[in-house]
Order: C-alpha cells, then sequence, then structure tokens
C-alpha cells in the first residue's frame, strides 16, 4: 500500500521539478527589425536642364507607397551630411527596439562622395574607337572629386576587375589604359555582377557604362538587372556609341534602365560627344542632393514605389529625377536580446541565370 500511494507523489514531484527547471528559460523572445535605410539620390532641374541648387530638406516630401516619410539625413553635392533629427528613433520599430551600442552617431561615411564604378565594353564591338574611348574614360576619371572612390572594371563574354574601388586615380588610369578589345558582349551579366558589387558599398553608388553595341551573350534578362539596382540603390549612367543608337531594342532599353534608376543615356556620334557625356555625368553627381530615411510601418512586403514632390509654389515647376522604387529586405526574428539590424536597400537575389553563367564563375 505504501508503494502504491508514494509512486504517484514521486511521478507529481519529478514533473513539478522538471517544470521549475524549464520555466526561466521561457521568457518572452525579443523581437529583432531588419530597418532598411533608404539612400535617394536625387537631381533637381529647370526646363532648361540647368541645376536647381541651395535646396534645403523642408523642400523635399518623400512619399513610399503614397506614405509621407521623415527624412533622416541630407546633403548636397559632396558635401558631409546633415543628421536631421534622432536617428535612434526608427518608426515602425519604436517600442520594440532601440538602436544598438555599435550604431554609428553620424553618417558623414555613409554620403561623403560617391562609390564610381566604371564598366567599359572591350568587346569586338570597339575595334574602332578604342583608343578615343580610354582618353574619354580618362578623363572623366582625372575629373571626379577627391571625396569620390572608383572602380575599373571592362567587359566582353566576361568581367574584368581590373581596379578595385580605390582613391588612388594613377591605379584606375592604369588599368584603363590596359585593357584590350576581346570576345562578344555579354553587358547584362556583367551589368549585375558590377551592380553586386556596388550594392556591397555603402554611400552614394553609381554605375558608369560605356558600351558601343547591344548585348549578344547574356542570359540575365535587363529588367532583372533593372530592379536589383533600383533596390540597392545604384544610379546607372549609360554612354553609348550610334552603333547601339541603331539598335532600336537597345536603345530603349538603355532608356528604361537608366530612368528607372535616376541615372541618365548617352549616345555619341563621336570621341567629342563621349567627352561630353562623361562631364554631363561629372556634373550630374556634384549636384545631386542625397536624402536618406527609415520607411514608416508598411504591410507591402514586396515592390514600393518611390516619389518624392517639391514643397512650395515656386518649386512645382523643377523636375525631379531620382530611382522609382526598391524591395525591401525582409524582417528577421530572434529571441536573444533586442536590437536592430540597419543595411542598405539591396535585397533582391541575383536572377539564377546568372550563376549559370561564365561570368559569374569567374573572378567572384
Amino acid at each position: 500500500m505504501v508503494s502504491k500511494f508514494c509512486l504517484p507523489v514521486l511521478i507529481c514531484v519529478s514533473l513539478f521539478m522538471a517544470f521549475a527547471t524549464v520555466a526561466p528559460a521561457q521568457s518572452s523572445p525579443d523581437i529583432h527589425v531588419t530597418v532598411n535605410m533608404v539612400q535617394l539620390n536625387v537631381a533637381v532641374t529647370d526646363k532648361k536642364g540647368n541645376y536647381i541648387t541651395g535646396l534645403q530638406p523642408k523642400d523635399f516630401a518623400i512619399y513610399e507607397d503614397g506614405i509621407l516619410e521623415k527624412p533622416a539625413t541630407f546633403a548636397e553635392g559632396n558635401e558631409p551630411a546633415r543628421n536631421l533629427g534622432d536617428l535612434a528613433e526608427v518608426g515602425p520599430a519604436e517600442g520594440l527596439a532601440r538602436s544598438s551600442p555599435e550604431r554609428p552617431q553620424t553618417f558623414n561615411d555613409l554620403i561623403s562622395g560617391a562609390n564610381v564604378f566604371v564598366l567599359f565594353d572591350t568587346s569586338d564591338y570597339m575595334y574602332r574607337g578604342f583608343v578615343f574611348a580610354q582618353d574619354a574614360i580618362s578623363d572623366f576619371i582625372r575629373s571626379l572629386g577627391s571625396a569620390d572612390k572608383i572602380a575599373f572594371y571592362s567587359y566582353s563574354r566576361d568581367l574584368s576587375r581590373a581596379a578595385p574601388l580605390t582613391a588612388d586615380r594613377s591605379q584606375v588610369l592604369q588599368a584603363v589604359r590596359s585593357t584590350v578589345a576581346g570576345d562578344q558582349a555579354a553587358l547584362y551579366n556583367c551589368l549585375l555582377l558590377t551592380l553586386k558589387d556596388a550594392a556591397q558599398n555603402m554611400g552614394r553608388k553609381v554605375v558608369v557604362v560605356f558600351s558601343n553595341g547591344p548585348d549578344n551573350s547574356s542570359v540575365v534578362p535587363p529588367e532583372d538587372v533593372a530592379e536589383f539596382a533600383q533596390s540597392a540603390g545604384v544610379s546607372i549612367y549609360m554612354i553609348s556609341t550610334q552603333e547601339a543608337r541603331l539598335e532600336p531594342v537597345s536603345t530603349a532599353v538603355f532608356d528604361r534602365m537608366t530612368a528607372a534608376t535616376g541615372g541618365k543615356a548617352y549616345f555619341a556620334k563621336n570621341w567629342k560627344d563621349e567627352q561630353q557625356a562623361f562631364a554631363s555625368i561629372r556634373d550630374d553627381l556634384a549636384h545631386l542632393y542625397s536624402l536618406t530615411y527609415y520607411p514608416k510601418a508598411n504591410p507591402n512586403s514586396g515592390w514600393r514605389s518611390v516619389s518624392i514632390r517639391l514643397m512650395g509654389d515656386q518649386l512645382k515647376k523643377y523636375k525631379v529625377r531620382t530611382r522609382s522604387g526598391y524591395r525591401p529586405l525582409p524582417s528577421r526574428f530572434s529571441g536573444n536580446r533586442a536590437a536592430i539590424s540597419e543595411s542598405l536597400p539591396g535585397p533582391v537575389a541575383a536572377p539564377s541565370a546568372a550563376e549559370q553563367t561564365p561570368s559569374t564563375r569567374n573572378r567572384r
């Protein structure tokens, strides 16, 4: 009888001790939120294409999917960024998490100068005018501001990373002079790889493409390349010759891709036009406004449209050029201490087809 009575008691005591041991570990998990700091390169011009300078943060209204956003930092040209408020306040993450101790106090490092990736067509399209193109690119590199960093890549069927991102102009110029004409052109494959490299860097990111003809070897559709550039916050400028202009499909693609990312497309008739196109890009970089913001709560986890309006009747007559949208990073959840992990929008994975091309398997 005693043993029959003690057995249930021992079982209950054992269960109680087990729950008592486990209970402290079952505290409510903290939520880790990935907050995408969206950066916009914005050009403001009048009807004649002249740049409008001296604007202030109050002159811009940023909308994401129709939601009015609060700018976090502001800069004009290559000037240091100005902090426009308490950046620990991040909208949708308020009440869930605060910034970690490692978070930077200012964002000057993010937006001072630009990271410029020059992508040069060395395919068999380039046998004529090769030296003139090298001269135009070299002059462009020398003319960029001292705050800018430059990388020089070339492409034919494959991508060659001739000079990584650096402030050393001599290293980049030497890489330009070392290029030789090669195989068929896989522009979109190689442009995607260049964009992926650019997306790894903080601050303003720009890819300047010099192309002498249409793409005849890529497997990546240009629409996927354009979406990646938009989501990564990289502006694309394309300088092409009349050879590409004669191919209507390439002309339309170049126009759409550059417009969607906030850049420009140029079609040069001769080497003088090429130099003028590079000079125009240099001026554009020097006059861009840089604005950043942390998106407010938005249930849309897919493509988000971005637009900027100028405030005030006198400013409404001016034209604004910037990227048209982006795809955000997904939120992450974890069970340890609360923190905010920041990253620039760059969110979409590269199309799987690109990973299957010879270009993407080389030099990564």
